[in-house]
């Protein structure tokens, strides 16, 4: 008889113990979720429908991405099927007159999501009316850990080679007109150009002037309270690959542009709190354009049934600076911990 309740002692013991492993187990998993979700969650971002724009980008909670519409009513538009503006309004294809305005419609074409964070728009009556070439325009973009990545892909359906331009355009929080915010970019920019920009037309200069006369160090731009006197600083010539955005010598952002030819930096007048930094492949019309289409400086050519694709990204680094890496690593470590101890 005591040997029997030994037993069963025993037995409830271990029922117990079991239902305790259970528990802490399930306590673990929690754990493992909660940790893992918090370091995927660091950077979050919002779309519209509208253009497949981006309406925000947090990085650890912190809003970058501009909302001053008083001085500017974009945040992130694609720019497509032109970038910047046409030479009086318009352009000649196919012995046609179409008008334009600036950066193009793509920003305003209602896109549908047909995956996580994949936008899709088409051509449509409204589009072929100032612009004669039918094509699919995807958007998506892609989260890796602080890195939010861009993707701009054309389809073109038509019988016929498709010729557009494309480029992006974010804005990013930055107190410029304080004078401590810069741009610093990855290599030494030895040879590089600045095409001015004539106004009031907006259009690109004929001559290019030397860059390194406003770059420091031959790498950094300074940006002043008149830095945008006469509209977009655009760089062409580029050796880096990258810039770096600076507020009060602080890391804002990196941001990765490899491919394009061109670079806009600009703001709206007015001291607003925001600069955009824009990754073109093909400039707006020079002063001198014929209007031709088909011979817009480096204008995209597109073969039936082809697709072109564009990327850039943009790192985004927090006012903590390293202890985001020691939090993130401490999180790692608590996500191995927790599998561990489940496993035993």
């Amino acid at each position: 008889m005591n040997d029997e309740k030994i037993i069963n002692k025993k037995n409830l013991l271990n029922t117990i113990l079991l239902k305790m492993k259970f528990s802490f187990q399930i306590i673990l998993l929690l754990l493992y979720f909660k940790a893992f979700s918090s370091i995927e969650e660091d950077l979050q971002i919002s779309i519209s429908n509208i253009g497949a724009e981006l309406t925000s980008i947090k990085y650890k909670g912190k809003e970058y991405l501009h909302d001053e519409s008083k001085f500017w009513d974009r945040k992130s538009p694609i720019l497509f099927p032109i970038v910047g503006r046409l030479r009086n309004g318009y352009t000649i294809i196919d012995e046609k007159k179409y008008n334009m305005s600036i950066h193009g419609f793509g920003k305003d074409l209602i896109f549908q999501e047909i995956g996580k964070y994949i936008f899709k728009a088409t051509s449509n009556n409204e589009t072929l009316a100032q612009y004669p070439f039918e094509f699919d325009l995807y958007v998506s973009y892609t989260i890796d850990k602080n890195k939010l990545i861009y993707n701009y892909t054309v389809f073109n359906k038509n019988e016929k080679t498709m010729l557009f331009g494309i480029g992006g355009h974010p804005g990013f929080k930055c107190n410029y007109f304080e004078e401590k915010s810069s741009i610093e970019f990855e290599e030494e920019e030895n040879n590089i150009k600045i095409i001015p920009v004539i106004l009031p037309e907006g259009l690109m200069s004929n001559e290019t002037k030397d860059g390194n006369k406003l770059i420091k160090n031959k790498k950094i731009l300074e940006i002043k309270k008149d830095s945008f006197a006469q509209d977009a600083i655009v760089f062409t010539d580029i050796k880096s690959k990258s810039v770096i955005l600076k507020d009060n010598g602080k890391k804002i952002l990196k941001f990765n542009f490899e491919g394009f030819k061109y670079l806009g930096i600009w703001s709206a007048e007015g001291n607003a709190p925001f600069v955009c930094i824009e990754p073109w492949y093909d400039p707006p019309d020079y002063i001198n354009s014929n209007q031709r289409f088909e011979d817009k400086k480096d204008i995209i050519k597109l073969e039936k049934n082809k697709s072109f694709t564009v990327t850039f990204s943009i790192e985004f680094f927090s006012e903590t600076g390293d202890s985001n890496g020691l939090m993130n690593n401490f999180k790692s470590l608590l996500i191995t911990m927790c599998l561990i101890l489940f496993l035993f």
